[in-house]
C-alpha cells in the first residue's frame, strides 16, 4: 500500500509547523499533511517566507508499506 502526503522543505531541511511558528528540522521531525491539506500548507508557505529569510518548497512524500521479513 501507498500513501501520499505533503511535506514542506526548505533546501536539504524540512520545516516543522508547530503554535504557528516554523522550525528548519530533520525527516523525523518533520510536520506532515495529507493531501486535502493542499490549501493549508500553501498558506504556510506564504507565512514562511513572510516570517523567516527561508526559500519553502512542497513536496510529494510518498509512503510504502510491505511486510518486513526477519
Amino acid at each position: 500500500m501507498e500513501t501520499e502526503l505533503i511535506i514542506i522543505k526548505n533546501n536539504s531541511d524540512y520545516i516543522r509547523v508547530k503554535d504557528g511558528k516554523y522550525f528548519l528540522c530533520n525527516l523525523d521531525k518533520a510536520s506532515v499533511f495529507p493531501m486535502d491539506k493542499i490549501e493549508e500548507v500553501k498558506d504556510h508557505i506564504k507565512n514562511i517566507r513572510q516570517d523567516k529569510n527561508f526559500s519553502p518548497s512542497i513536496y510529494r512524500l510518498i509512503l510504502k508499506e510491505e511486510p518486513l521479513s526477519l
